[in-house]
């Protein structure tokens, strides 16, 4: 008896969970010291940071950071019990998000939520470089059924998307290294999907290129 096929998604609901916890994270910026004003929202993270912490420019920084791991654990839980599924890359996300969310609040230190863009984009293209070395592409195992490239797309599509993991990586380091922390969340928020809708609009002609060929073939 072969196993039950995943549940898809509605389409909207599922932009809602993967967009979701970057909105929360904006909004609860955006309002972190009026949340820090209710003592619901307050004492909660005081015994994680101390009062003095909150008190800080920070502040509202670390409120964002909490509610950004409520958001996503509620966003994880939700597909699974939708879907019963969770999307490896989903998995990778909300771990790093864990560590240097909890690390964030732990220690008092912006400087590890704000280095989370730069690692889980270097694990996904570390990733991916690891199959290009074994003469493999994980982008065709997880992508192959709704992209059908030939596999000389597919290593090609691949060690694009190395390049532009490795390029998310350094952008984001250069933002919150050289930028105020206003700057950076909104570039957290709203540079992620335009800029991969560039990359991916880019390659729209190599996807043509190497379907035309497997279709021929």
């Amino acid at each position: 008896m072969s196993a039950a096929r995943p549940e898809k998604l509605n389409p909207v609901l599922k932009s809602v969970l993967e967009i979701g916890p970057l909105a929360v994270f904006f909004l609860a910026y955006r309002f972190g010291e009026d949340a820090l004003a209710q003592d619901a929202f307050r004492a909660p993270l005081e015994a994680l940071t101390g009062p003095a912490a909150l008190a800080s420019e920070s502040g509202p920084l670390y409120v964002a950071t909490a509610a950004f791991m409520v958001t996503i654990t509620v966003a994880l839980t939700a597909s699974w019990a939708l879907t019963r599924h969770l999307p490896r890359m989903a998995l990778v996300t909300a771990a790093v998000v864990a560590v240097f969310g909890g690390l964030t609040l732990w220690l008092q230190d912006e400087t590890f939520i704000k280095m989370k863009p730069t690692i889980v984009n270097g694990i996904f293209g570390a990733i991916l470089a690891v199959g290009l070395l074994q003469g493999r592409s994980y982008l065709k195992y997880l992508m192959g059924e709704a992209v059908p490239l030939d596999d000389d797309g597919w290593m090609i599509f691949t060690r694009r998307w190395v390049g532009f993991f490795a390029f998310m990586a350094l952008l984001n380091e250069a933002v919150w290294r050289t930028q105020t922390t206003d700057f950076w969340v909104a570039f957290k928020t709203f540079s992620g999907v335009p800029l991969t809708l560039v990359f991916l609009a880019s390659q729209v002609p190599l996807l043509q290129r190497h379907m035309r060929e497997s279709e021929g073939d």
